[in-house]
C-alpha cells in the first residue's frame, strides 16, 4: 500500500485593512482550511492598478496549510475580500520542524 505524501505551503494574502485581515483569517481557521494564520499589522506595498503606479498601506496575512486545500482557500477567500483581484500566493514548504507539521496536520481538514 502506497503512502499519502503530504506537502505543505505558506500562503500569502494581502487586505485592505487589519479588520479584514482579521476576518479571513478567522474564517480560515475555523473553516479547518489553515492550521495557523498570522498577520503582519502593516506593509507598504507599491503596484500597477490599471496603468497607474499605486501605494498603499495593508495587511500581509502568512497562511499554514496543505497543498491540496489551496483552491478551497482562493475560493473561500475571494468571497469575503474586499478586493476583485485579491493577491493570493503560496509557495512550498521544503522543509520544516516535523513535529509542526504533524500538528499542522491535525487542525485542517
Amino acid at each position: 500500500m502506497k503512502m499519502e505524501q503530504k506537502s505543505y505551503i505558506v500562503i500569502f494574502i494581502t487586505t485592505r485593512n487589519a479588520e479584514e485581515a482579521e476576518k479571513i483569517s478567522e474564517m480560515l481557521v475555523k473553516s479547518r482550511l489553515a492550521a495557523c494564520v498570522n498577520t503582519a499589522a502593516e506593509v507598504s506595498s507599491h503596484f500597477w492598478w490599471k496603468d497607474k503606479l499605486e501605494y498603499s498601506k495593508e495587511c500581509l496575512l502568512i497562511v499554514k496549510t496543505r497543498e491540496k486545500l489551496f483552491q478551497d482557500v482562493v475560493k473561500a477567500v475571494k468571497k469575503i475580500h474586499s478586493y476583485s483581484i485579491p493577491e493570493i500566493i503560496a509557495m512550498p514548504i521544503i522543509n520544516a520542524n516535523q513535529e509542526y507539521l504533524e500538528w499542522l496536520d491535525s487542525e485542517v481538514i
